[in-house]
């Protein structure tokens, strides 16, 4: 009888779940939609009593469709997308929505921190920019908005904190997920800097337990047992952020190896152990090593929640004919977007529909289509989206190329829209690098299960993840397509150098005249 594991990953627009054996086999796998909440501009929320329902949901099928016992789990694994925030209450329970990646609200929180503490002192500490998308700085506004329930507030925790702490009782932070508590977080030092929480007024007996992603925090209780299927006592390790989880997954073990992303967001990571780290980007402690080992990611907001955002609004009908049809709305929008030439005849789109962040970091910017003609047509917008998500990638990865350190060509395609054949060939020519994709893409959950393994000792270490790993579809990029597209990029930089001013005249705007907004 093999060792069987599980991993549980939260993304943005969804969760995810899977058992695997000791061999690295997957024995059942399981995927819940959620819906993003955006009750006001520049907020982002889930309904966070979702998150345990579904979590019963998931951990159920996999159990029966694997047809295994539960005593043959030798360990869990939680991941989430981040950074996110759920605030429970003395019971564990949640207070009010959660608080995804997308969101955007505490601006004038950062706007203190920005003139009371200073940006340079925030980098200082946390390697990471002061932005308003940090857990500490959501916890400011709570606090300043709704004093009432930040009262109410036992634990500060991410998706996948509050998880674990339904499965174990414990609240627990792994050193991954820790950094996007920010601001006063010291990413090198792995704790929490207690004057900087005394400046912001936020007391650190809310925040959660320090561990590295490798460690066994607590075994699943008897109530969440009974609730699951799962066996009590099973060991849950601390967990770890969801791209580090997709990464491992894709068997990114090694100092240079670089893995991207298209989920709701858009990113890639570069593996390293250097301690100075560029103040462009977004900088985290690594899986395999988190003590020691650090990634540093770029990312833009709306990735693969551009083509979501696309099919939702523009292709209802499609969408609910997709039984009748048997055809996939986003195969559709693939091939829609498919006919049209690269550079989609002239059409180019800024991505930005929830803000962005590296590198240009404006909580203001929104999407634009520049060039809209009438011989347009929706698969024209569609490639445009493709595109503009491939430059704003790109605009990270030609400043840190050069001084991050070596890295390990190909570029490897993991989760979400990296299944698409069309939107990988417009990656590998704008990056002008070759590319591969991973073949088995179950993605966060397969690394989070190879993280059960690993803190359980089922694995001496994470190497079995780079040996079950198979690469697939290798392209190499066209040098002229890529010279063309470095010409659209510098139209697309110019267009935003053109707008980003106009950005706050829109904002003040919204928060004068749009329904439903809160300072």
């Amino acid at each position: 009888m093999s060792d069987k594991l599980l991993g549980i990953d939260y993304g943005t627009g969804g969760a995810k779940a899977t058992l695997i054996d000791d061999a690295g086999r997957v024995l059942s796998y399981a995927f819940e939609e959620y819906s993003i909440i955006v009750p006001s501009p520049g907020w982002s929320e889930h309904k966070a009593l979702l998150y345990w329902e579904v979590a019963q949901r998931l951990i159920k099928k996999v159990i029966a469709d694997a047809q295994v016992n539960a005593k043959e789990i030798r360990g869990v694994a939680v991941s989430s997308a981040l950074p996110s925030l759920v605030m429970v209450d003395d019971k564990g329970d949640p207070i009010n929505n959660a608080y995804n990646l997308m969101d955007r609200r505490a601006t004038k929180q950062v706007d203190w921190i920005r003139h009371n503490i200073g940006e340079e002192r925030i980098f200082e500490i946390s390697k990471n920019r002061l932005e308003d998308h940090p857990a500490l700085v959501n916890l400011m506004w709570e606090k300043e908005n709704r004093p009432a329930d930040f009262g109410r507030i036992s634990k500060a925790l991410t998706i996948d904190g509050h998880i674990t702490q339904k499965l174990t009782g414990r609240a627990t932070l792994h050193y991954s997920g820790a950094a996007f508590y920010g601001v006063a977080y010291n990413l090198l030092e792995k704790r929490f800097d207690q004057e900087i929480l005394d400046a912001i007024g936020i007391p650190a007996d809310i925040l959660p337990e320090l561990f590295s992603c490798e460690e066994i925090v607590g075994g699943v209780t008897k109530a969440a047992a009974e609730l699951m299927g799962l066996a009590e006592g099973t060991p849950v390790a601390a967990g770890q952020v969801d791209c580090n989880a997709g990464w491992i997954g894709g068997g990114a073990t090694e100092m240079g190896d670089i893995q991207s992303n298209l989920g709701t967001c858009g990113n890639f990571g570069i593996i390293h152990n250097g301690t100075v780290l560029p103040n462009t980007m977004i900088n985290f402690a690594y899986t395999t090593d988190s003590r020691h080992t650090y990634i540093t990611v770029p990312t833009t907001t709306t990735g693969g929640g551009l083509i979501r955002y696309l099919r939702d609004n523009f292709y209802v009908a499609e969408r609910a004919s997709e039984a009748e049809t048997g055809l996939d709305t986003y195969d559709l929008i693939n091939q829609e977007a498919e006919k049209v030439a690269p550079g989609s005849d002239g059409l180019v789109m800024l991505p930005y529909l929830m803000g962005e962040r590296t590198p240009i970091w404006d909580v203001n910017a929104r999407g634009a289509i520049f060039g809209l003609s009438l011989n347009h047509t929706r698969g024209h917008v569609a490639r445009a989206m493709m595109e503009s998500v491939a430059y704003a990638l790109y605009d990270s990865f030609h400043l840190i190329r050069d001084v991050i350190g070596e890295i390990n060509y190909p570029l490897v395609l993991n989760e979400g829209g990296a299944k698409s054949v069309l939107w990988r060939r417009i990656i590998t020519d704008v990056f002008g690098v070759p590319t591969v994709l991973v073949k088995r893409r179950i993605g966060a959950p397969y690394g989070d299960a190879i993280l059960a393994g690993v803190a359980t000792g089922v694995f001496k270490d994470f190497s079995v993840a780079r040996g079950w790993t198979e690469y697939i579809d290798r392209m190499e990029p066209d040098e002229q397509r890529h010279q063309m597209y470095m010409e659209y990029f510098e139209l697309y930089k110019n267009l935003y150098n053109h707008v980003k001013g106009d950005y706050i005249a829109l904002a003040d705007l919204r928060h004068k005249y749009c329904a439903n907004n809160s300072d």
